[in-house]
């Protein structure tokens, strides 16, 4: 009969002071954020002009999303479920009404478009974490 042969004790070193960085969450965050970037600068453009500030705007915008959405992937699964879909449910609230803002529309409006959005969300994360997560 075939077995395995046992491997030697030592053999595996570990590098030790480096962290394992996937790249899908980076990659997902540096696109949505290039996305959530110009849109925010063409809304904020309002059909005039492109200018320098409206680039600096979006390339900021586009960066703290991208930056919020990469903490929010790394730091997200060490929360328990519901305060993980909490979180996502409240960063597209959030952000889904700062957009809608950004097209003059009145305060209320753009806080109920960014809480049934961010309510929204939040309820699919949770039904996926309690779906895909032991």
């Amino acid at each position: 009969m075939a077995h395995a042969a046992p491997t030697a004790p030592g053999r595996h070193f570990q590098a030790t002071g480096t962290e394992h960085v996937s790249k899908g969450p980076l990659t997902r965050a540096l696109l949505l954020g290039l996305v959530y970037g110009v849109w925010a600068a063409f809304m904020k453009r309002q059909t005039g002009p492109v200018d320098a500030g409206n680039v600096f705007y979006g390339i900021l915008c586009g960066a703290v999303f991208a930056a919020i959405m990469y903490t929010l992937s790394q730091v997200g699964p060490r929360l328990m479920q519901e305060l993980h879909a909490a979180a996502y449910g409240a960063f597209g609230g959030i952000a889904v009404g700062y957009l809608y803002s950004l097209a003059d529309h009145s305060i209320l409006r753009s806080c109920w478009v960014g809480l049934m959005v961010g309510i929204a969300i939040g309820l699919a994360a949770f039904y996926r974490y309690h779906m895909r997560e032991p």
